[in-house]
């Protein structure tokens, strides 16, 4: 599926930036001393750990439907996407906050702290590389919309942590870069607990954020508005069916489920009946690949 390459295509991109950055950055922790960079190069290994998990959560949605679970298993990726926000929020956010605390009474000052800033600086140009991969897989699926509006109405989990996460990525090595500068023009290296603590504090907002929109997907959310008017559009506009009494879908990671209670045309026996709304589920199936399952009500009154 194409929606599914753009998910590949992003979290690859964000693993190998990741992991390269932490090796980095632990190496320039050691070297200076710095909290922040301490900070920064846990963060960077938790997200690795983090896109293994959304990889993880991709491979379960391909299970095919059984009868333990018989919609299937796309909801998992909105199992591990939630669990990605959990650990942004502590090994990153509490971790981060912790270490800037414990270093503002014994924080030693930094040593070599040039090295500090030349690996931030490289660090950020892997982010924001892998933040414009993923922007670019997301400007295929948006339609034209702008970014914000994707957000909200998007139900690619994955995408949408992969984003949340390079997002706050790039924003702590911002507060990296500037609290290891201020430490140095000033001498304090309490600057440099400070940036520790102000990572956390990013990272558990952004992870809190995350977690609340994916709560949402996990606990059972109909697909977007878009695509709920277009498939009442098309069941409208079916001559088998004179009118719509209630459209339910449910979003099951990339598949759907569409529920419908119509009053359908007279026929003159109920073998046609059963072969319009056949025909019905047909031409819905046809047009929207990723809806699975139709449970067709036909009904007289509401």
């Amino acid at each position: 599926m194409s929606h599914e390459g753009a998910s590949v295509k992003s979290i690859l991109f964000a693993l190998i930036a990741n992991l390269g950055i932490a090796v980095t950055k632990t190496v320039a922790a050691v070297i200076t001393g710095s909290g922040a960079m301490l900070a920064e190069s846990i963060h960077s290994y938790a997200d690795c750990g983090n896109q293994g998990l959304l990889f993880l959560g991709l491979r379960a949605t391909r299970k095919k439907p059984d009868s333990e679970h018989p919609l299937g298993y796309g909801k998992e990726i909105y199992f591990w996407s939630f669990i990605v926000a959990l650990i942004l929020f502590s090994m990153g956010g509490l971790f981060s906050i912790y270490e800037g605390i414990h270093k503002v009474k014994l924080h030693e000052g930094l040593k070599n702290p040039e090295i500090a800033i030349i690996v931030l600086l490289i660090s950020m140009v892997f982010e924001t590389a892998s933040l414009l991969g993923c922007l670019t897989q997301i400007n295929k699926l948006k339609h034209g919309a702008t970014l914000w509006s994707w957000w909200k109405s998007s139900r690619r989990s994955e995408l949408i942590v992969v984003l949340g996460e390079d997002s706050a990525a790039l924003l702590g090595l911002s507060f990296a870069l500037i609290s290891v500068v201020l430490a140095i023009l000033t001498g304090n290296p309490v600057f440099d607990a400070v940036g520790s603590i102000g990572i956390g504090v990013l990272l558990v907002t952004v992870s809190l954020f995350l977690a609340t929109k994916v709560k949402s997907l996990l606990i059972g959310q109909s697909t977007d508005e878009e695509t709920r008017d277009e498939i009442r559009g098309l069941l409208e506009n079916r001559p088998e069916i004179e009118s719509i009494y209630n459209l339910i879908t449910i979003q099951l990671g990339p598949r759907i489920m569409v529920a419908v209670k119509a009053k359908m045309r007279e026929t003159d026996s109920v073998r046609q009946l059963i072969n319009n709304i056949n025909a019905c589920e047909s031409d819905l199936k046809m047009k929207y690949p990723s809806v699975q399952w139709v449970f067709f009500e036909p009904d007289v009154a509401e």
